[in-house]
């Protein structure tokens, strides 16, 4: 009698291990995707010195490659002066958290 509930003890784990894995615990009809957008409210534009251009940041986008894309050829600064400049254009904000969607001003290197 040990050995039969041993066996049926062992069938049940098996059968619940194997439906957690291929079914999952929370039915799929009462999960759902959400899609959020954060909207940060943009600062009023300040004059600095420093030539820039407006630029939306794409998917898979990084500060030094829109920078590098509007120059055409690799970055004619120190990646430190270019995150300076960057964060002089818009204060607040820092190269490691733009958002993509948003639209941020960046130096302008081509002159």
């Amino acid at each position: 009698m040990k050995k039969l509930f041993g066996f049926l003890l062992v069938v049940l784990i098996i059968y619940v291990i194997y439906i957690d894995l291929t079914v999952g615990t929370l039915p799929s009809t009462l999960t759902q995707q959400v899609d959020a957008k954060i909207e940060t409210p943009r600062k009023p534009e300040q004059k600095t010195a420093i030539p820039s251009f407006e630029a939306k940041v794409e998917p898979g986008e990084t500060v030094i490659s829109i920078v590098e894309h509007q120059l055409d050829k690799s970055l004619p600064v120190s990646i430190t002066d270019l995150i300076e400049d960057f964060r002089k254009l818009n204060p607040g904000d820092t190269p490691e958290k733009i958002q993509i969607g948003s639209t941020y001003h960046f130096p302008d290197y081509s002159k």
